[in-house]
Parts: C-alpha cells; sequence; structure tokens
C-alpha cells in the first residue's frame, strides 16, 4: 500500500511537471513591453500592412529582372495547357512529358491527349479502391487510425506519375478532340464533393452489413453503378472505340482510322514502356539511397503503389540535366506557393522578404519544413529546361505548367537552382540516364510507408 501511494505522488509530480500552462498577466506584460519598445518602426509598418497586400510589401525589388528567360539546354515542347480549376497537375503533368513524343510519331504541330478521359477512370477506380478498402477494414473500429483515414480521403483529384501509368497502361489513351473537358472536368470540386457524399454513405452500409464476401461485393457493384452514372453526367462517357484524324505540320490531312485507347496510346507512343521511368525524391527526414513505397497510395487496386529512390538534390540535379540535355521532358512536384513571383514566372528564395517586414525570423530548412507540416509537395509541372553559367554551374531551371498561356512568363515558370534544392520534391527521369549505383537501389526490399506520413498529405 505504502509503495502505491509514492507511485501515485511520483506519477503525479511527473505529469503536473508537464501540464500545460495558461498565459499569466506578468508574461502578457512582459509581451506588449517587448511589442511597444520599437513604436515608431511598428507604427509606420502595422500603417503599410494593414492597407496593402503583404506579398506586394515584402517584394524584394532587388530580385526583379535579375533572371532572364533564357536556357542554354532546352526540350523540344511547344502548346500550354491549362487544368482550369481542378487538382489534375499530375495528370496534365504526365501527358505534357509524353505529348512531345506524341508530336515527333504523328508529325503534328500541337497535340494534347484528353485530361478528361483519364480523369473519369482515375475517379472511378478511385471509388472501387476506397469500397475495397471498406470491405477489408470493415471489422475494425470506426477511430481505428485506417479507417479514419480511408473516410478521410475517400476520393480526390490528386495523383502522381504512377497514377498516371496505372491508368494508361489500363485504359489507353485518347485524344483531347475525342473526350473535351466538360464544365465539370475544369471545375472538379462540387462534383468531387458529390462523390464523396454518395461513397461515404455506401461505406457505412458495406461496414454495417451482414453476409458473404459475395453479398458485400454486389452491394459494391451497385454503388459502383452510381458513381459511374454520376462521372457520365458530369463528364461524358469515355469511348471504348473512336474514329480520328488530323492534319499533319505539312498540312497534309490524314484519312479517318479507327482506334480503341490502347491502339491509340501505342500508335502515337510506340512501344513505350513506363517502368522505364523511375520517381527520385528529396526528402531530407529519411536516409537517402534507400527505396521506398507508400502504402495505399495508388488509383487503381491491381496498379502500382507509389514507389522512389530518396537521393539528396545535387545528384537528382545530375541525371534531370543529362535528360534535358537528350530532349527527355520529366515530371516534376514541388512546393510552387513558396516564393513564386507570379507577375515574373520566377520561383527563387530570395522573390519576398518577409523578414525584413515583420522583423522575425523563419529560419526552418528543409527537413523541419517537412516534419512541422510546413512544406510538401502541392504542385506537379514539366521539367524541360536548364541554364549554366561560364564555368557549367547550373544557375536556373525551366518549368512548363499547366496554367494556361497567360500564367507566369507565357506560361512557363523559371526556377533558380537554390530554389530547386528547397523546395523541389520529385522528379520522374528515365533509367538511362542514371548510373548503375542508382539503378542497384530498385533491388532493395522497399521501406513500407504508412500513407499519413507527412510527405504524402498531398499527391501532385
Amino acid at each position: 500500500m505504502k509503495q502505491l501511494i509514492i507511485l501515485t505522488v511520483l506519477f503525479s509530480v511527473f505529469f503536473s511537471s508537464f501540464a500545460q500552462k495558461s498565459l499569466n498577466e506578468k508574461e502578457i506584460k512582459e509581451i506588449k513591453t517587448a511589442y511597444q519598445s520599437d513604436n515608431s518602426y511598428l507604427k509606420a509598418v502595422t500603417n503599410a500592412v494593414s492597407n496593402n497586400t503583404i506579398r506586394n510589401l515584402a517584394l524584394n525589388r532587388q530580385n526583379i529582372g535579375k533572371y532572364d528567360h533564357e536556357f542554354k539546354y532546352k526540350v523540344s515542347v511547344k502548346g500550354i495547357t491549362n487544368q482550369k480549376s481542378s487538382g489534375r497537375c499530375w495528370m496534365f503533368t504526365s501527358l505534357n512529358v509524353i505529348r512531345p513524343k506524341a508530336m515527333q510519331t504523328l508529325d503534328l504541330p500541337l497535340f494534347e491527349y484528353s485530361e478528361n478521359y483519364l480523369y473519369f477512370w482515375d475517379i472511378f477506380e478511385k471509388s472501387n479502391l476506397f469500397l475495397e478498402s471498406i470491405i477489408e477494414t470493415k471489422n475494425l473500429q470506426t477511430d481505428n487510425r485506417e479507417v479514419e483515414w480511408l473516410f478521410n480521403n475517400v476520393v480526390g483529384d490528386g495523383g502522381v506519375w504512377s497514377s498516371f501509368t496505372n491508368l494508361a497502361d489500363k485504359y489507353g489513351l485518347v485524344p483531347k478532340e475525342v473526350m473535351p473537358e466538360t464544365h465539370s472536368s475544369e471545375n472538379t470540386q462540387l462534383m468531387i464533393k458529390l462523390i464523396r457524399r454518395k461513397l461515404r454513405g455506401d461505406a457505412l452500409h458495406l461496414r454495417s452489413m451482414k453476409g458473404t464476401d459475395d453479398i458485400l461485393r454486389k452491394a459494391k457493384l451497385n454503388s459502383l453503378k452510381d458513381i459511374y452514372k454520376m462521372l457520365c453526367i458530369n463528364l461524358g462517357e469515355p469511348p471504348t472505340e473512336f474514329l480520328w484524324r488530323y492534319t499533319d505540320k505539312n498540312g497534309n490531312l490524314t484519312p479517318y482510322k479507327k482506334y480503341t485507347p490502347k491502339s491509340f496510346m501505342k500508335a502515337s507512343l510506340g512501344d513505350i514502356d513506363y517502368s522505364d521511368y523511375i520517381m527520385l525524391m528529396d526528402d531530407p527526414t529519411k536516409e537517402y539511397y534507400k527505396l521506398y513505397e507508400i502504402q495505399k497510395d495508388r488509383n487503381v487496386l491491381e496498379g502500382k503503389n507509389w514507389k522512389f529512390i530518396n537521393l539528396p538534390s545535387k545528384e537528382i540535379k545530375k541525371y534531370a540535366l543529362k535528360s534535358i540535355q537528350n530532349n527527355e521532358a520529366m515530371y516534376f512536384s514541388c512546393d510552387v506557393g513558396k516564393q513564386l513571383n507570379k507577375d515574373e514566372g520566377l520561383l527563387d528564395t530570395q522573390n519576398y522578404d518577409y523578414e525584413s517586414l515583420f522583423g522575425v525570423k523563419f529560419d526552418m530548412n528543409k527537413k523541419e519544413r517537412i516534419l512541422s507540416h510546413e512544406s510538401g509537395s502541392t504542385h506537379g509541372m514539366a521539367l524541360v529546361g536548364a541554364d549554366v553559367d561560364q564555368s557549367g554551374k547550373i544557375t536556373k531551371w525551366l518549368l512548363e505548367n499547366s496554367w494556361g498561356k497567360s500564367s507566369g512568363h507565357n506560361g512557363y515558370l523559371t526556377m533558380t537552382d537554390r530554389w530547386f534544392d528547397e523546395y523541389m520534391f520529385r522528379v520522374v527521369i528515365l533509367k538511362q540516364f542514371m548510373n548503375e549505383q542508382t539503378l542497384k537501389i530498385l533491388k532493395q526490399k522497399p521501406i513500407m510507408l504508412p500513407p499519413w506520413d507527412p510527405m504524402f498529405s498531398e499527391d501532385l
């Protein structure tokens, strides 16, 4: 009994030492005094900030005009796409990486694959994957972390390169004219919200059902019939075959030809092997030179999870430069909102000086920003150019964006090399541009990561 009392006291002392503490009047007074000690400066800043936008006031004038938009090395790309009000940047980026090959193969002056076609199957397959995961976890409590994650991440616009390859391998590709954009494909928010509502309700029904797997999957199939109907109403029904002709860059009109989506992908790209493309990532929160895989991070049930080699950015840049020099565009994702000057079309760490404006320090490094959820991948673009100084050192990079021609510098963004180091997260590069040491990492058993890892809260 005596020992129990002693342990109780010790536990009480231990936990009380870590108890939360309210601010008292003395502390508040100290904070106020510190603020008022530099009143002349703060009065001017308060007047400025309270009457203007923070970004405009923090704009570093010394950085304006410092960089041009010329590049020594550039992939042969043409035409700017526009994802409008949707989160399909990963899909636009993936198609932008391969469409130069299609233009070359078909001898086209301009060309664009149908993003709407792939988007239809992306949401449909994600719906099936979600419902299958609900069946798989139906005996777990609703407050189980995996179940909570499933209900919080039903379906959405997000994805990565492997999401694209899963869809292309299963469903093929079609020209944009065959399944053009609709209002809902360009403005996805409400459609996705309603599909999530429908799937969450159906998921609760599945979790409450008794019976065999066959009974559950019959209910799942009925749910998917409703999802298919909703997608058709919003996006149109995807073609299983189509007639298509085009005018080549010499002005010659080709005869109509019948295609299926898979036969058209082969006709426009040849025998492309998407497994030749490897995702490289710079995540300093994890050990470098290792292979990683994210659990349940895919859009097609039988498709591949998101898998990547973790490398320092200095290694990734060597391969990226070699790819550009060989006229190969790359899938690239980053934290685009950090230090983006939209008017200049420039991504640089010195664009905005928030520290001088507020008189405070923002000094987290890349690792700390990831761990604290301050930074992560928010947008995908195609990496298509690089510039070097007289000594051959890389100074800046060129990104083909999917925000339309009027955004950035004629639809492109120029990214400085120092910004690359801080805010680049993923680049997909062909195997042929990597050395044997890096390729050997692919033979490792992947380190499995949970889908709620801080680095993967957004798939872009």
